[in-house]
C-alpha cells in the first residue's frame, strides 16, 4: 500500500493483480485498486474530479479524466473517509498509475488538488 498526504487529505492505494480475469497469452492483465481517502484536515471537503496517468510497458501513456469517482462525488467531514474500488486493464503485465482529485472546500469553495501516489502494478509473470 502507497499512501500520500496534501492539505490534511491522505490517499491510500492497494493494488491487486487479477489473474482470473487476464489472459497474458492475448496480452490482456487486470488489476484492481481499492482507493482509501481520509480527510484528516479541519473543512468539509468534495471531491469533484479525478485525473489518472497510466503508464503500461507495452503502450502509450494514458490520461483519463473524469467527474468524480465511480460514479460518485462524495462529500468528507473532517473525520470522515471514503473507500472505493476501480481497476485498470494493461496491454503488459508492467505498469504503474498516478494522479490528482480536484477538491473542493465546501465553506469557502476553494479548489484544490490532492495527490493520488504512485503505485505499481506487477503480473505475476514478473514475480516468478
Amino acid at each position: 500500500m502507497v499512501s500520500a498526504i496534501t492539505e490534511g487529505v491522505k490517499v491510500s492505494v492497494e493494488v491487486t493483480y487479477q489473474p482470473e480475469f487476464s489472459s497474458p497469452h492475448q496480452q490482456h492483465f487486470v488489476f484492481t485498486y481499492k482507493v482509501n481517502i481520509e480527510n484528516n484536515s479541519p473543512h468539509t471537503i468534495q471531491l469533484l474530479r479525478r485525473k489518472w496517468e497510466i503508464f503500461d510497458a507495452g503502450d502509450e501513456l494514458k490520461i483519463v479524466e473524469g467527474d468524480g469517482v465511480v460514479g460518485q462525488q462524495p462529500v468528507l467531514e473532517p473525520g470522515a473517509s471514503h473507500q472505493y474500488i476501480s481497476g485498470c486493464n494493461l496491454k503488459s503485465g508492467l505498469g504503474k498509475m498516478r494522479g490528482t482529485y480536484t477538491m473542493e472546500k465546501i465553506q469557502d469553495g476553494k479548489i484544490f488538488e490532492v495527490t493520488i501516489p504512485e503505485f505499481q502494478m506487477i503480473s505475476q509473470i514478473f514475480n516468478n
